[in-house]
């Protein structure tokens, strides 16, 4: 143990310096709000929140609130995973040969398989590049929209 005035790297008496403890604070919501004076509508405020709490440690400092409502998922499973389809959509802007590149680089298809679905989109305005669960077809949209061609997502059926 450390005397109260030697410092514990050199041994040298620090003068008027002493240890001391960190200790966590507790600092209620309530007293943060209200501040040092707390008028009758402050108060009415603390009433009003003290019954939405159930229990407060003051000593871990620690507030347990009531259970969170949890909403329940109204989709199956099942619908999720219907088929999804990835549709581009022509546009005017793109060269055939940079959307070509795209779809080969987000899809990794070959030259010729690109080429068909670029001339697809470029004649009939549309092309269903892919086809399969919905999670994938969200990052192959993400992946196309980074190209800046015009991309959608539509469930089959």
């Amino acid at each position: 143990m450390i005397p109260k005035n030697e410092s514990p790297r050199s041994g040298i008496a620090d003068a008027g310096y002493s240890r001391f403890e960190l200790r966590a604070a507790y600092v209620s919501l309530f007293s943060m709000s209200c501040g040092p004076r707390r008028d009758g509508e402050c108060l009415a405020q603390i009433k009003d929140i003290e019954e939405i709490i159930l229990v407060s440690n003051e000593k871990a400092g620690t507030i347990t609130t009531a259970e969170p409502t949890v909403e329940k998922e109204t989709r199956s499973e099942e619908e999720l995973d219907l088929p999804w389809q990835v549709v581009v959509h022509n546009d005017p802007v793109n060269l055939m040969s940079y959307v070509t590149m795209a779809f080969q680089r987000v899809f990794g298809y070959p030259r010729e398989k690109a080429e068909r679905h670029m001339l697809e989109v470029h004649h009939n305005g549309r092309s269903i590049l892919w086809s399969g669960r919905r999670e994938p077809a969200e990052l192959y949209v993400q992946q196309l929209h980074g190209y800046l061609l015009l991309a959608t997502l539509e469930k089959t059926g």
